[in-house]
């Protein structure tokens, strides 16, 4: 396991989906500021709590309806619906 990888969802697709593009690290279904600093993190998380990590990536998925969202999707059906990783810094532009 990646110590400096952060997983942060309640969907056990996802993290298969992150396991099969090589990505491991802890998972837990709620970040907070103490567990995201200086990491990388792998889910969404508000932008007060992404400036405190590394990084950001999100798993994005363009074609996904409005009757999936919510759900806990497969590997596959999160492909199907355009599955894709986006990673992003986060600074506060007031600082």
């Amino acid at each position: 396991m990646n110590n400096d990888v952060l997983i942060v969802t309640r969907h056990v697709g996802a993290v298969e989906y992150l396991r099969q593009a090589g990505v491991t690290g802890e998972v837990v279904s709620h970040a907070t500021v103490e567990n995201v600093s200086g990491r990388h993190v792998y889910g969404n998380i508000p932008f007060w709590l992404a400036v405190h990590a590394a990084s950001v990536t999100a798993i994005e998925m363009p074609y996904l309806r409005s009757n999936q969202r919510g759900r806990n999707l497969s590997p596959d059906e999160m492909r199907e619906a355009g599955a894709r990783l986006a990673t992003y810094v986060v600074m506060r532009g007031d600082e």
